[in-house]
């Protein structure tokens, strides 16, 4: 046959490419980038509004200037000046699945749907697990310093305050989405320099606290509002909603790698367990864990029954397979927070360290970011195991990367290029990537 000639290694290529060429097949891409362009082309839907409630008139009549109440002193009345408009308007998200229909879209819907098929793209390619790799420290450090910033690596994506992001795992395209302080999702495609590289999406009416790219299928994005955890399939275009609930919802995390089953955090203090499987948008399970607030959740890496809630001053670990409605005590609890933990996470390969941002500044660092700032987060790099990173109140602006032992590695800074405080950070699972979103919703990639 016309294969004889070739090597054991092409044949072997030539069948996988085949393999894949049929595998690809099956995925119907050619559809779903019809049913893309159809729903990006649609004319725009008709949302409710809300208008944002006047200040109550004070009860008690206080004396008032002549000059305010706009009389001369001879008492005859000033001419009235025009009125004002009226009360601002915000987009009410409804309940159920929404399309993925981008915010201005007077826009070119062709670039919405460039956007969209490029997500989808990369998420086929990734159908192969991606192996943690680590490195010697210096060699780690070297990586480090290469991370640069220029201009062009830096785009407003979201018209607010960043409040999380996620970056996708592929490693052709780096392509990064943040939700922001009051719903918006957008995103950004770095590798195009056009000016319409990002998008924005409003799949929440509250802010975004917490977003992953699903580890099973990239081409899902899950997002986690006050009220709504919603599931963003790029293959179908739509924002599906997997859970609904009345008590504010703070965060969330797979509890199996295949991504259907998540832990999720709520701000009373409650955890529940949410099965994308199962029909409805409750949860499988509602538990008092005893915080008064919950703010971040965390699985464990390698033992999956495991994670870590941290809260008011509370971090403790629980095992899921023993939840409960009440009663449930921690299987062990990390005690010496003397004020609010702002979040906790376990190293990523192993489990075995746990990384706390507390505004007690036990790091001897000032960890106070204020009204204005979304709190710090410290988060692995998912390629060390024992090195995280997190943002600076420094100046000049900074984000910074720690040993575990609390030694400074190093620190991000342009002075020309970066003059903001990234609250959030995002690293790439496998490549020398770093993200920081601002309070502008701005972000950096280094």
């Amino acid at each position: 046959d016309g294969y004889s000639q070739l090597s054991a290694y092409e044949r072997k290529r030539l069948k996988n490419i085949t393999e894949n060429a049929k595998f690809f097949a099956a995925l119907k891409l050619h559809e779903s980038a019809a049913r893309l362009h159809q729903i990006a082309t649609k004319r725009p839907s008709h949302v409710t509004k809300r208008a944002k409630p006047k200040k109550a008139e004070d009860e008690t009549v206080r004396r008032r200037s002549m000059r305010l109440q706009r009389v001369e002193p001879s008492g005859i009345p000033m001419p009235e000046m025009p009125a004002q408009p009226g009360a601002e308007e915000y987009p009410q998200v409804p309940a159920g699945p929404l399309p993925m229909v981008p915010e201005d879209q007077m826009g070119d819907s062709k670039l919405t749907e460039d956007l969209l098929t490029t997500w989808m793209r990369i998420s086929e390619v990734l159908l192969v697990t991606i192996t943690n790799v680590l490195m010697m420290l210096s060699r780690y450090q070297d990586s480090l310093n290469s991370m640069v910033l220029s201009e062009d690596n830096i785009k407003k994506v979201v018209k607010y305050r960043v409040s999380s992001m996620a970056i996708h795992p592929s490693e052709s395209i780096i392509f990064v989405a943040a939700g922001d302080k009051s719903g918006q999702i957008g995103l950004w495609n770095v590798n195009s320099k056009s000016e319409e590289g990002a998008h924005v999406f409003i799949p929440h009416n509250y802010l975004v606290s917490c977003m992953h790219f699903s580890p099973f299928n990239p081409a899902h994005l899950l997002s986690l509002s006050n009220e709504t955890l919603r599931c963003g399939d790029v293959t179908r275009a739509v924002f599906d909603e997997i859970c609904r609930s009345e008590e504010s919802l703070s965060s969330f995390d797979f509890l199996e790698d295949n991504a259907s089953t998540a832990i999720v955090g709520h701000w009373d203090g409650n955890v529940a367990v949410v099965d994308r499987r199962t029909p409805g948008t409750s949860s499988e399970l509602s538990a008092d864990i005893g915080f008064k607030r919950t703010r971040t959740v965390h699985v464990h890496p390698v033992n999956k029954q495991y994670f870590i809630a941290a809260g008011s001053v509370d971090v403790c670990i629980y095992d899921v397979r023993y939840l409960k409605s009440n009663g449930n005590k921690p299987v062990s609890s990390l005690k010496g927070h003397t004020k609010s933990v702002a979040s906790a996470y376990f190293s990523p390969v192993t489990g075995n360290r746990v990384v706390t941002v507390c505004a007690d500044d036990k790091l001897r660092r000032n960890n106070n970011t204020g009204r204005w700032l979304t709190r710090f987060r410290a988060i692995w790099d998912p390629k060390q195991e024992d090195c995280f990173v997190v943002g600076s109140m420094a100046r000049p602006r900074q984000i910074e990367v720690f040993q575990d032992t609390g030694k400074l590695l190093h620190s991000f800074c342009n002075l020309d290029c970066l003059g903001s405080v990234c609250s959030i950070n995002v690293v790439h699972p496998s490549k020398n990537i770093l993200v920081g979103g601002n309070s502008s919703g701005r972000l950096h990639v280094f």
